[in-house]
């Protein structure tokens, strides 16, 4: 879904053989894990299992709720509805969720796990969306820094204590 383009939200399809390749590398890169959590969605579970460690699944890092354009390849959406979700971070498709309603989400659980930050490795395996609503609670930006920054798929974004941003859109350990 990824590489044809299209929005990806709450469909549940599984991993593809690069999705899985992705995911070891991924994994691979962390020694230690003392909590690992994951969306609910296959896709990031079993991307979470590729690190060996029990998982502990929360909703509230579920991915955006695209309504009927989940599966809608990107280049089809009418430019108006693009221009609606730019200007507006109240506006959701139909059937959706708004960018304020992931924002939402995504702070109260990143103000959870953040006394943890300083003495536990804790890895989320999540979306899109909920790691650029994470880096604007980071970076105590507004959600429209959701259109102002690129995600790449199975990257690395580092919070420090702070919360401090040490890292955002890593994909060197993809480099083979």
């Amino acid at each position: 879904m990824n590489a044809a383009g299209k929005l990806l939200g709450r469909l549940d399809p599984e991993l593809d053989e690069l999705g899985i390749r992705q995911a070891e590398l991924l994994a691979s890169t962390f020694k230690k894990v003392d909590l690992l959590i994951s969306s609910p969605l296959l896709r990031t579970r079993q991307t979470a299992e590729a690190f060996g460690f029990p998982i502990q699944v929360d909703e509230r890092w579920i991915e955006m709720d695209y309504g009927v354009l989940d599966g809608c390849p990107m280049s089809e959406v009418n430019p108006k509805i693009w221009e609606n979700w730019r200007t507006d971070l109240d506006w959701a498709p139909s059937g959706g969720e708004s960018h304020r309603q992931v924002g939402e989400r995504i702070r109260e659980a990143c103000e959870e796990l953040t006394p943890q930050i300083k003495t536990k490795e804790i890895i989320v395996v999540t979306h899109v969306s909920p790691i650029k609503a994470a880096l604007a609670w980071t970076l105590n930006a507004g959600d429209e820094i959701t259109w102002r920054s690129y995600v790449s798929p199975a990257s690395i974004m580092t919070i420090g204590p702070g919360p401090s941003l040490r890292k955002f859109n890593d994909v060197s350990h993809l480099d083979d």
